[in-house]
């Protein structure tokens, strides 16, 4: 084997040869935008369907769960057995269940069927809504990184204080009586 090593006064003359000679590749790499840094590419997750085909994932918000089954179709969202514009009469529920579609970029391809229990009204849409992004990441692992991003993927945590003993309500006092 020969030795090739170089010092640093023979890397700065191979350098200035390669200056003071410009080639086809140098022009066009001149022309050409400047590379962009790479961001470290983090490995995607496994596709989990079942055999039926859909993504199953559990959303949950103040005391609601809802269980979502996610497939390809028409944009049709079937909660509880009902159609969400019956489920879900006001409108910014409605908009707040489709915020996950929204966000990817799917609006009107797949096919929600949801049950739901616990809670209002409100929280059961924020629980559809959670489900939803998460059988949408486990159905489509590239489109985790919006729905993330977009928070959809937290479970919002936030519940109802307790009823404290000596007080009317979690904070509030009873009525003061001077007499």
């Amino acid at each position: 084997m020969s030795d090739n090593r170089q010092s640093l006064s023979d890397l700065g003359a191979i350098a200035g040869d390669q200056a003071q000679q410009p080639t086809a590749d140098a022009a066009a790499a001149a022309e050409a935008p400047a590379p962009v840094a790479a961001q470290p590419v983090t490995p995607l997750r496994e596709q989990e369907i079942d055999k039926q085909g859909r993504a199953y994932a559990t959303g949950r918000r103040k005391d609601a769960v809802a269980r979502v089954w996610l497939k390809p179709g028409s944009g049709k969202i079937v909660i509880n057995g009902r159609d969400q514009e019956v489920y879900f009469a006001r409108p910014t529920l409605r908009l707040v269940i489709n915020q996950p579609f929204d966000v990817a970029a799917r609006q009107g391809q797949y096919d929600v069927i949801c049950t739901v229990k616990g809670g209002g009204l409100s929280g059961q849409a924020g629980a559809v809504k959670h489900g939803i992004s998460q059988a949408l990441a486990r159905y489509e692992p590239a489109l985790r990184a919006p729905v993330k991003a977009a928070g959809f993927l937290t479970r919002d945590s936030r519940t109802v204080e307790r009823k404290k003993y000596g007080r009317a309500k979690a904070r509030r006092s009873f009525q003061f009586s001077k007499r």
